[in-house]
């Protein structure tokens, strides 16, 4: 299936010795490609000749992809179809080809004819107003995407196009690998290594639970033989050379693009400061070595605990690209409300700045939503989260959406000063330091916190003199 091709571009040396701690006593060395795994099961008769098998998760992935386009469209019928539809037929809007980087696959049914709203997260969502279930969440958005001009609600600084794009790689990807495949299918009695995952199946339970765990990360399958540059150019279709692992002129998605929250961990790895995509991929790649090497045998307990801690760097990465999101559009949301503070102090046109004030704060609670979807009980974290931030950005008045009321209407009520509201956006970015331990931290402006409390303090005790 993939004609296999090294490179001497190095895995990072966190990934080496993170793996040789968790490996220093398996007889089986890594995989460069997660790709060609051997059948193990030996009653197998069909026609497969690899184990692997993860193509239901890159056609989520191509459909939140193209549904993030539909969106400005404004077409809620389109939207219910790439989301809950079953049509193999369904056009893979994005991505699309782009000069020489060339897609292989045209329709959703070419990698797997699945749905995005069998697999939402079904409980319920603090963080948004209304006391609705992920799903519900997520038709409620459509419905006003489909009532607002472009999917873009200025009146109440909602960019549903980013809401729902991002709320969805947690609700879904997010969720179901990391509280699901990684987490109660794990257990021994779950999918079982020494049996089919289904009859007829060419792999085994443990096997195909791990593959679709990989596969909803969104990572190519040569990413340890790519840098997080090359990554983070194929997520933006820049470089087909680094994405075209086979050389046969097109990009594959099932193996060769980046999708979701693997994108986003090779934009935080390129700076330098972190290696979490490939932390989180060579992870994948040891449990899936460590799985081919058990031979379709049931895993022992120490195999199958070696394989949880494997999950565990997998889960406790991921975590930490979502903080790192939150991070980043935290502060570009405070640094959109400064330009919005000098513009309306001069009198001019606000309208830009709001918009990219909309897109940051639509981003920031898409990835917070999603923080809180991972099946980690987080308390305290989640009430201060959802409190900092609130049901939308503030608004012109110092308004805010609390609630929605018995016709689906928003409900505004009074809030914080524009300064006070800033204040949260740079707390934000010290809770996701202080619980999450991020370190890339771009659009940074934490530096500032306390000025600008103390610029708050001296403002209302001017106020009050």
């Amino acid at each position: 299936m993939f004609n296999k091709r090294f490179t001497a571009k190095a895995v990072p040396l966190t990934v080496v010795l993170t793996s040789a701690i968790l490996i220093s006593s398996a007889s089986f060395a890594r995989s460069n490609v997660y790709a060609d795994f051997p059948i193990t099961l030996k009653d197998y008769s069909g026609s497969a000749t690899t184990s692997v098998s993860y193509k239901g998760q890159m056609a989520r992935h191509a459909l939140e992809s193209s549904l993030k386009k539909l969106i400005s469209k404004g077409d809620i019928s389109a939207m219910q179809s790439y989301y809950s539809g079953g049509s193999a037929d369904r056009a893979i809007i994005a991505p699309a080809t782009k000069g020489d980087f060339v897609i292989m696959q045209s329709t959703i049914g070419e990698l797997s004819s699945k749905n995005l709203s069998g697999k939402t997260y079904k409980g319920l969502i603090p963080g948004w107003p209304g006391n609705m279930t992920g799903p519900e969440v997520v038709a409620f958005m459509f419905e006003k995407a489909a009532d607002a001009e472009g999917g873009y609600d200025a009146a109440h600084a909602y960019d549903y196009t980013q809401l729902v794009s991002k709320f969805l790689m947690g609700a879904v990807m997010y969720n179901q690998a990391v509280d699901n495949y990684l987490d109660e299918k794990l257990e021994a009695d779950t999918k079982p290594n020494n049996k089919p995952y289904k009859d007829g199946a060419a792999y085994t339970g443990k096997e195909h639970v791990w593959d679709e765990a990989f596969g909803y990360f969104g990572a190519p399958a040569h990413t340890l033989t790519l840098t997080a540059q090359d990554v983070y150019n194929i997520a933006k279709q820049k470089d087909v050379t680094a994405a075209d692992y086979n050389y046969d002129g097109k990009v594959d998605l099932y193996t060769e693009m980046a999708f979701g929250h693997a994108y986003y961990a090779s934009s935080f790895d390129k700076g330098g400061k972190t290696t979490y995509l490939h932390d989180i991929v060579g992870a994948y790649m040891d449990g899936r070595d460590m799985l081919v090497a058990a031979n379709a045998t049931a895993l022992s307990g120490s195999q199958r605990d070696q394989l949880k801690a494997y999950a565990q760097v997998i889960k406790t990465n991921w975590e930490k690209v979502i903080a790192e999101a939150v991070f980043k559009y935290a502060g570009e949301t405070y640094e959109d409300m400064v330009k919005i503070e000098a513009i309306l102090e001069s009198n001019g046109d606000v309208s830009k700045a709001w918009r990219n004030y909309s897109k940051h704060w639509g981003e920031l609670k898409g990835f917070a939503l999603a923080l809180q979807v991972g099946g980690k009980d987080m308390g305290a974290t989640s009430v201060r989260l959802n409190r900092l931030i609130g049901h939308s950005p503030l608004l012109l008045g110092n308004t805010q959406v609390t609630g929605v009321d018995s016709n689906g209407e928003y409900i505004q009520s009074n809030s914080e000063s524009w300064g006070g509201y800033m204040a949260h956006m740079l707390k934000v970015q010290n809770l996701m330091v202080d619980e999450f331990a991020v370190v890339a931290k771009s659009h940074d402006q934490t530096a500032g916190l306390a000025a600008l409390v103390d610029s708050l303090g001296a403002k209302s005790s001017a106020e009050n003199d």
